[in-house]
């Protein structure tokens, strides 16, 4: 099955929200979305929580479970058209630039360190050799 994005899934849920609450005459619940949809139980729960926080529909917790209500269906144009695909490469290459960066650091404090290391040491020597002509 090809993979969706958020904007078709909303759209379908929507749909199938309208659809439900015609046939039935009541508000779904998102059970009956997500079999309609053949959703998993969790993915309708994670889109239906994501519409409800754009304003898109209203979840209502009753006696006789969580209902669905079409709020606002025109916000579902304000929805982004981005797939997953897109989203997933875009986030792997921020990761793989921060990667870059935090290696760029790595290697900057190492090189520091050889060098306050050397300068230990020069130091160091410098001691011996001015211990050694005191004492000589």
């Amino acid at each position: 099955m090809k993979e969706k994005d958020l904007y078709t899934e909303a759209h379908l849920t929507v749909a199938s929200i309208r659809i439900l609450e015609h046939r039935n005459s009541a508000p779904p619940s998102v059970e009956a979305v997500s079999e309609m949809l053949s959703f998993s139980l969790e993915h309708a729960n994670l889109i239906c929580k994501k519409l409800n926080e754009i304003g898109i529909i209203q979840l209502v917790e009753g006696p006789f479970g969580t209902r669905l209500f079409v709020q606002d269906h025109l916000s579902l144009e304000s929805i982004p058209k981005v797939k997953a695909e897109d989203a997933l490469k875009e986030a792997l290459s921020t990761f793989q630039a921060s990667k870059k960066d935090y290696d760029r650091e790595i290697e900057s404090f190492k090189s520091k360190q050889v060098k306050k290391q050397k300068d230990l040491f020069a130091q160091l020597e410098q001691k011996l050799k001015d211990g050694l002509k005191k004492n000589s």
